[in-house]
């Protein structure tokens, strides 16, 4: 339909079908008008699969909803760090929605994992805000490209179950843009969904769903997005000031009772109703950009789709660590395979995002077409308590055997929607069964199924640990692949996992005050700060290993200094020098210089993955422009780059640079200074243009003294020390160490030029 007719269609309803279609007719639908042919238009969980439900509808997860496939959940896509392959995964599901007549599916979330405490982290991606967005891009995207809509969720700052309703998340203007912001922005940018969700918590003391600055100002406005924004379930506070704010659609419904506030509003004058009628447009958009596109021909096959969240999850399984090349595994080997999630895997979270799975591949079930192993389940998960009978069991099992496999991780009780972790264990009878084991067996390896890094103490025991995350339905099928070496491991962390919990940079202050919580490690989140700290980590950000090797050469600069208006272009080969066929995530991090802004030593800017047959070479290529080495500068309101040097360091981690290369950058922009009397000289050797101006006035002579006190002050007062009382020294300080000689009104009057400057 047409924008025109659309607005035909406006000027026919009536106030209250206007302000109606405002607030979900349940929990899954939109309001139809039948006397307009307004269709209802359905939405749908997500994100890693359809969890539609046809009768019984909640959005936690409790009622069961239709057999559908289970895609890797969020936090193992990431490590994919395959945008063709994550397209895929979105292609796939819209299909799905199509023939099921759902309009949007709700998701990706893509919130940053600030902490690995966050219950919801196994379905975000990262904490790196550019893997989140290039990721959670690709699935829109994907998606997209069947006439379905997406809702990217949760905006903004939602990085904690713990009164996810009611706290604030207090975090400065700076951090915001960079890290929580930025996840959002490049996909909203480039992938354009359909959707937003607006998130429960408050930002700065504001409801998301009441921020005009966020949901309007910058959303709208600064990234051009143009479609409705929804609230997340049972979200809404204030109806008539978000409908202000930009805050189209309230799910679910109601019950009529913030319509009638909304025509209350434009009654009496306090809300204009052509705020009104502009996000029933919007809304309207939506639901017939999907009416006019649907596909009736529209089919899904559950094991076509299956086998293609098996190719999925073969590249989300991430190879940490592999000692003596104990992996691949010998099909001739006797192998044990110990541990409940051999057989029954845990492979998805648990809340609005639980697929009801029609089929799900074991381990266990998978191995069959290498070899026999002998099983032993070692543990139950119901409870955190060690069953003698299990462990004993299991011990025996791995005493046989020349390789023992156990496969462990966090249960649901460990962590899900709504509730947070309280610590980064797994469960303790799981620590002791790999303990009993590595007694009695010196090859071991560790499969992981978990969402979120987990504290490994016996990572020094074990020569073998895979992270399986929690990689869908197939996930069997694609960890004994690996194991076997027919599928060759690709993915890398798209976190780092720190060695204990207090080493994270939110530690002291996650979870906040009853319904505060202070950001006070601002743009330090995971590898930003570790990095920064020079600080131990158990496996590094951008980590994962491979059956082949990859060799790092010819890194090549299109220019050596350039301004910030600009772009730049990176060549680097990359060879195969190992005996089968690998991919590799090539990653470009970018150093800032030293300047008037503390920064991180490592920002992620652009990643490429590639695959190569043994012996082959490629190059890849980057284009970086002034958003890679830029920060968000508060005064300017604005992304800005301070002249100097940076250095663009190409790596397989953020901790294994292979290779670096510096290029100048100029800047363009002059950031506005405020001077006063009480200005430091160091400030104003920061701006050359303010330097200049200043010197007459900066009686470096007079301080240092006459040449025959100069000598004997030399004894009492080293170089570096008057350096730096001359660097520190106020503007005003020139009226007493200039013997007279400057004037407070000559100081008046220097602040007066300086601050010329900014016109």
């Amino acid at each position: 339909m047409t924008a025109e007719k659309i607005k035909e269609l406006i000027s026919q309803m009536t106030l209250e079908e206007k302000a109606s279609m405002c607030s979900g007719a349940d929990f899954w639908h939109t309001k139809a008008i039948e006397r307009l042919g307004i269709p209802a238009s359905m939405v749908s969980d997500g994100p890693h699969g359809l969890r539609k439900q046809d009768e019984k509808a909640d959005h936690l997860g409790v009622n069961e909803s239709i057999k559908a496939v289970c895609f890797p959940a969020g936090c193992a896509t990431a490590a994919s760090f395959n945008r063709d392959l994550i397209y895929l995964m979105g292609e796939t599901l819209g299909n799905e929605c199509q023939a099921e007549g759902v309009s949007v599916i709700l998701g990706p979330a893509m919130n940053i994992k600030r902490s690995p405490l966050c219950g919801r982290n196994f379905e975000y991606y990262s904490e790196d805000p550019l893997v989140a967005s290039e990721m959670a891009g690709a699935l829109i995207a994907g998606v997209q490209s069947k006439n379905v809509g997406t809702s990217p969720k949760h905006f903004l700052a939602n990085n904690q179950e713990t009164r996810r309703m009611t706290v604030s998340s207090n975090v400065d203007e700076r951090t915001l843009r960079e890290i929580y912001l930025a996840a959002f922005e490049g996909a909203v940018k480039k992938s354009k969904p359909w959707t937003i969700m607006s998130s429960y918590n408050r930002i700065n003391g504001i409801h998301a769903t009441e921020s005009k600055k966020h949901l309007t100002d910058i959303l709208r406005d600064e990234w051009g997005f143009d479609g409705y924004v929804v609230s997340d379930w049972g979200a809404v506070f204030n109806r008539v000031e978000e409908l202000k704010a930009g805050l189209e659609l309230e799910m679910p419904s109601s019950n009529g009772e913030n319509d009638r506030k909304i025509v209350a509003a434009v009654r009496e004058g306090k809300l204009d109703e052509v705020i009104l009628d502009r996000a029933v447009e919007r809304l309207l958009t939506i639901i017939y950009r999907f009416e006019d596109n649907k596909n009736e021909n529209a089919v899904w096959d559950l094991e076509k789709d299956h086998e293609i969240a098996k190719k999925i999850a073969e590249e989300t399984i991430v190879l940490l660590k592999n000692d003596n090349n104990i992996l691949p595994l010998k099909t001739d080997a006797n192998v044990a395979f110990i541990g409940k999630y051999a057989l029954k895997p845990r492979y998805q979270g648990g809340g609005s995002s639980h697929i009801n799975s029609k089929k799900v591949t074991s381990a266990l079930d998978s191995v069959e077409k290498y070899t026999k192993v002998t099983y032993a389940q070692g543990f139950d998960d119901k409870e955190d308590v060690t069953d003698e009978k299990l462990l004993a069991e299991a011990v025996a099992v791995a005493k046989q055997a020349d390789v023992a496999v156990i496969f462990a991780g966090l249960p649901d009780s460990f962590e899900s929607e709504g509730f947070d972790r309280e610590h980064m264990r797994i469960p303790n009878c799981q620590n002791e069964l790999i303990d009993k084991v590595c007694e009695v067996q010196k090859n071991v390896i560790v499969v992981l199924h978990n969402g979120s890094p987990v504290e490994m103490p016996w990572v020094n025991k074990v020569s073998g640990i895979i992270e399986a995350y929690l990689s869908g339905e197939a996930c069997g099928a694609a960890v004994t692949d690996i194991l076997f070496g027919a599928v060759n491991p690709s993915a890398k962390l798209p976190e780092s996992f720190p060695i204990k919990l207090e080493d994270n940079s939110s530690y002291l202050s996650y979870l906040g005050e009853k319904n505060e919580v202070e950001y006070t490690e601002g743009v330090f989140v995971g590898y930003r700060y570790y990095d920064k700290k020079k600080m131990d980590v158990l496996f590094p950000f951008g980590h994962g290993l491979s059956y082949t090797e990859f060799e790092y050469s010819n890194l090549k600069l299109d220019k050596t200094a350039m301004k910030d208006t600009d772009t730049i272009k990176v060549c680097v080969d990359i060879k195969n020098t190992g005996k089968v066929a690998g991919k590799e995530v090539v990653q470009l991090y970018v150093s800032a210089p030293t300047g008037t802004v503390i920064r991180p030593i490592n920002e992620l800017r652009d990643f490429a993955k590639i695959e190569l047959q043994p012996g082959e070479t490629k190059t890849v290529s980057f284009t970086l422009d002034k958003r890679a080495f830029a920060y968000f500068n508060t005064t300017l309101d604005d992304w800005h780059v301070e002249s100097g040097e940076y250095i663009i360091r190409i790596g397989k981690s953020s901790r294994s640079i292979e290779c670096e290369a510096g290029v100048y950058i100029e800047s363009t922009v002059r950031v506005p200074v405020v001077y006063t009397l009480d200005t430091p000289v160091c400030d104003i050797k920061d701006d050359p243009m303010a330097y200049e101006i200043a010197k007459p006035y900066i009686q470096v002579d007079e301080i240092m003294g006459d040449s025959e006190e100069g000598d004997a002050a030399s004894e009492a007062i080293s170089p570096q020390m008057l350096a730096a009382m001359i660097n520190f020294l106020p503007i005003r300080g020139m009226i007493s160490f200039s013997n007279g000689k400057i004037s407070l009104k000559d100081l008046e009057e220097l602040v007066d030029k300086l601050n010329s400057l900014n016109k």
